[in-house]
């Protein structure tokens, strides 16, 4: 990511991090709705999840610069979804899902530009967390 991208991921990241319960919310509604094939993997209170959604991807959002400070924690994300039974081809839910969610929270703040940044972001991440899948 460049910095222009990088800046615009935070600086909307921001303005989601106001509101974590309704975005996880948000998130997971959308999930399950174009991939009910998920729910069950999901057997402790969803509030809880969400939670633990909304702080990766604080730290993740805030460590841009730095990929190295959460590269390790990105890849053993990966690993447990393997375990978790997420395949290759559900990661495009998982994009979608976070694309419609950040559509919806941020409304017409959600430009084209801000939406390239967090396609390419996603990618990213997305690539590491693919590498437990030996992709």
């Amino acid at each position: 990511m460049d910095p222009v991208e990088q800046e615009l991921v935070r600086g909307s990241f921001a303005r989601v991090a106001m509101m974590p319960e309704v975005a996880a919310a948000l998130f997971y509604e959308r999930l399950f709705t174009i991939s009910p094939s998920f729910r069950p993997l999901f057997k402790q209170d969803m509030r809880i999840q969400g939670v633990k959604l909304m702080t990766m991807l604080h730290i993740i959002v805030y460590n841009l610069d730095q990929p190295g400070e959460t590269l390790s924690a990105i890849r053993d994300l990966g690993k447990r979804h393997v375990e978790y039974g997420v395949k290759l081809a559900d990661y495009d839910a998982l994009k979608d899902a976070l694309l419609w969610t950040l559509e919806q929270a941020l409304a017409e703040d959600f430009t084209l530009q801000v939406r390239n940044a967090w396609a390419v972001y996603y990618e990213e991440l997305a690539g590491e967390m693919k590498s437990a899948l030996g992709a």
